[in-house]
């Protein structure tokens, strides 16, 4: 059942986000505009396009919001992938996208804060977990830097191995 709704959502959210899709719902406005005098403009030929109209717009929010849930997820889980596998990621922002609101909008200004307190002369940069921690700690390595090495205060990225290992 739901390889058969997958499929049928995709197929109509392609073909209803076509330019020629949107041509054929102007051209049935058009004849049903043009049909009016021949009916008199009577109450039920009023009724006909509203009753048409809410029936595809009820069913195609349903078709619609499918689609974009799963490419939010796909979209998420891409994120995800790309924040673990960066060397210098703070993974703790790995499925952020379950925190309510308040709690979004207060790690969006501890990085924003933090963002500026790193920059320095180039432009914003995030610190990783492990900057947080020298910087926490005091150590010399975090002390008015952003973690060291390369423009910005980045490490130049060396290539990954499969344990998790760098070549640096």
């Amino acid at each position: 059942m739901d390889k058969v709704f997958l499929r049928f959502a995709n197929d109509t959210a392609r073909l209803a986000g076509r330019p020629w899709s949107f041509f054929l719902c102007v051209a049935v406005v058009v004849i049903w505009a043009l049909t009016g005098p021949l009916f008199g403009f009577s109450a039920t030929w009023q009724l006909i396009i509203n009753t048409g109209t809410t029936i595809v717009t009820f069913l195609m929010v349903f078709l619609i919001q499918n689609t974009q849930n799963r490419d939010g997820a796909a979209l998420q889980a891409k994120l995800d992938e790309l924040i673990h596998a960066a060397r210098n990621a703070d993974e703790r922002f790995i499925g952020i996208e379950r925190l309510s609101d308040k709690e979004l909008y207060t790690l969006l200004e501890k990085v924003e804060a933090r963002a500026i307190t790193l920059k320095g002369d180039g432009p914003p940069v995030v610190a990783t977990r492990a900057q947080d921690l020298r910087r926490a700690l005091g150590t010399a390595a975090g002390k008015g830097t952003t973690g060291g090495g390369g423009k910005n205060g980045r490490k130049k990225p060396g290539r990954r191995r499969p344990g998790g290992s760098t070549d640096a």
